[in-house]
């Protein structure tokens, strides 16, 4: 525990977020509300390779933090001084990318005399939820991302109990590997998504539903199967319709996903389901997810798009649980590209 003096609201959260290719910092006051937000995007540079190199997404951090945290605190309106506390996350993530944010934050902590406050990656997705309205508890979460599929359950505020998760490829993984199979540039999934929502005619699929009662995902077979319609058809020389197989592809993934999340929220008797992770952005996930929500009568979260990728609002929202807890990380904190949101979350609450 920090001997740091908690100070009067309102609080002010600088954020820090390098866990894979964007630089973002952003302001936040009372766990809520946005004052500045900003990321430097690295899709440009990683898009030559097909995908994000560790190396190179460690170095374009080194080059943008410094900047990014002056123009987040004059975007803000507020100074440096006014600042509450330093949140950074500190896992899970590229562990060089990781780094760069909580060298940075640490500097700042000391240089200001600030608390720390070192903040789980996916907590931040979930807490994106917080930016846009207030989260009922008990709630169920579907985390979709490049590197977590995911349902957790949260009891109350802080506390996180991972129900289920993918056993091999992420959602967003999968996505981006079906749109490397079918010549769709860096990042493939929003190409698939769009081109899944044009299609008219669609590719039936295998659905990976595991053992019976499973919240657990799996999609390496799926992928496998769009890899097998594709070569199939070289094979026999007929013509490929890339958005067939695209809108195929989602239909499965879309389908698994929301049934699964619908059926764990009836098992826990939740009064919420939330939406989070870069994957939300999905435009065929979020319809459908909605359309069922709205048949079943369930209360449905779902942050804006700018919120579902990765940004600093998201980190401040969830640090902010540690500060009311007045619970702050010690300068020898390192970043931990395994950080178990579980434990994370255990600290957040009495």
């Amino acid at each position: 525990m920090s001997e740091h003096k908690i100070e009067e609201q309102p609080c002010y959260i600088l954020a820090i977020e390098t866990s894979c290719d964007e630089t973002a910092v952003a302001i936040v006051k009372d766990g809520h509300v946005v004052m500045s937000n900003l990321i430097a995007s690295q899709i440009e540079t990683h898009k030559a390779f097909g995908g994000v190199v560790p190396e190179v997404a460690s170095r374009k951090h080194v080059e943008n933090i410094t900047l990014m945290l002056d123009e987040a605190v004059t975007a803000s309106g507020i100074k440096m001084t006014d600042l509450s506390a330093i949140a950074v996350t500190q896992g899970p993530g590229l562990v060089g990318a990781l780094l760069v944010g909580v060298v940075a934050a640490k500097s700042l902590s000391v240089a200001l005399a600030k608390p720390l406050i070192g903040t789980h990656h996916i907590a931040g997705h979930i807490y994106a939820n917080r930016l846009v309205g207030e989260i009922h508890y008990p709630c169920m979460v579907l985390v979709v991302s490049g590197g977590h599929t995911e349902l957790v359950y949260m009891k109350q505020e802080g506390q996180f109990e991972v129900i289920g998760r993918t056993r091999d490829d992420a959602v967003g993984e999968a996505y981006d590997k079906v749109a490397r199979s079918l010549g769709f540039p860096y990042p493939g999934g929003p190409h698939v998504d769009k081109m899944a929502l044009e299609s008219e005619e669609s590719i039936v699929l295998p659905r990976a539903w595991l053992e019976p009662g499973s919240y657990d995902f799996s999609f390496s077979g799926l992928k496998s199967a769009v890899l097998n319609v594709i070569n199939q058809r070289k094979m026999r020389g007929d013509d490929m319709n890339p958005a067939a197989i695209a809108r195929g592809f989602q239909e499965s993934v879309v389908e698994v996903l929301v049934t699964k999340a619908i059926r764990a929220v009836k098992a826990y008797d939740v009064k919420q389901l939330l939406l989070c992770g870069g994957v939300a952005a999905n435009r065929g996930l979020r319809a459908e997810l909605s359309r069922q929500c709205d048949k079943e009568g369930i209360d449905l979260s779902i942050p804006p798009f700018e919120y579902c990728t990765d940004n600093a609002a998201m980190i401040g929202a969830a640090a902010y649980l540690k500060w009311r807890e007045q619970y702050f990380t010690s300068l020898d904190m390192k970043a931990d590209p395994q950080l178990s949101l579980e434990a994370w979350g255990s600290n957040s609450i009495d």
